[in-house]
């Protein structure tokens, strides 16, 4: 082999090479940037599940928030419907004792009483069981106190006695009852009494 082969043969491993190595290059370069893409990818997923996340965190607060003011509007209304719907008892009990303005005393204690009713059918749906349960025992003892008014002041004559303890009654028996639902409607909405 002479002389002038050696060349060629230095000069088609130079060519060669330097083409190999633009090749190589390329393909290298061309993976680099398919994995920087892919990682791009993924970095704009993951910023997109946090992305979400954040929104259902969001959402959820919001839930909460709009529920626990649902639950604070209830128990106000219940609150101040259970109130008024005693004060309306005891008023129409003194009426029917005096006997002043027994029916002007009975059309608002009506309206107290279906005030109460409406009120307390909202609790039902929106108040958890531990609320419930108090708001019961009050209606209960409201709607007792309630039979015995209309019971004792349809008779005034033969019930005199048993309707000048019935304030007393009021006092002792359904007040505490009341009491009782402001306490575990001001504890579900986290209203600290110290």
């Amino acid at each position: 082999m002479g002389a002038s082969w050696v060349g060629l043969l230095v000069a088609i491993v130079g060519v060669a090479g330097t083409l190999g190595a633009a090749l190589l290059t390329q393909n290298r370069a061309d993976r680099t940037k398919r994995m920087e893409l892919l990682a791009s990818t993924e970095q704009r997923r993951e910023e997109r599940d946090h992305a979400a996340e954040l929104l259902r965190a969001e959402q959820a607060e919001a839930r909460l928030r709009e529920g626990l003011e649902r639950r604070r509007a209830c128990y106000i209304t219940l609150n101040t419907a259970a109130r008024q719907y005693l004060t309306a008892m005891t008023s129409h009990l003194h009426a029917v004792r005096r006997g002043e303005d027994v029916d002007g005393s009975l059309e608002r204690l009506e309206a107290s009483r279906l005030a109460f009713r409406d009120s307390y059918a909202e609790a039902q749906m929106i108040a958890p069981d531990t609320v419930l349960r108090s708001c019961s025992a009050a209606k209960k003892q409201l709607n007792t106190a309630y039979g015995s008014l209309r019971k004792l002041g349809a008779a005034t004559a033969t019930y005199g006695e048993e309707l000048a303890a019935l304030e007393g009654r009021f006092h002792a028996e359904v007040w505490p009852r009341l009491a009782e639902m402001k306490r575990s409607m001001r504890a579900d909405l986290g209203v600290d009494d110290a």
